[in-house]
């Protein structure tokens, strides 16, 4: 999905990032936003930390070498 593949080169830059935000950059809904990055939650493509009432998503440093090389092509 071209949303999800804006959603990694977004946070390939190494930022974290709340949903609002990221929705706003793609300019799609945040319940959209919001279930594209559940999606790549799931992958465990991406990392999601709370703070001050928001959720903050950035890219997993834990996924696989494999994984990443794969993301990298479509991005």
């Amino acid at each position: 999905n071209i949303n999800r593949i804006k959603i990694i080169q977004m946070l390939s830059a190494g930022q974290s990032i709340n949903v609002t935000d990221i929705a706003a950059k793609i300019n799609v809904s945040i319940k959209s936003t919001s279930r594209h990055l559940m999606i790549l939650r799931n992958l465990e493509l991406l990392d999601s930390e709370g703070k001050n009432g928001h959720v903050f998503y950035s890219l997993n440093k834990n996924t696989s070498a494999d994984m990443m090389r794969a993301v990298k092509l479509f991005i």
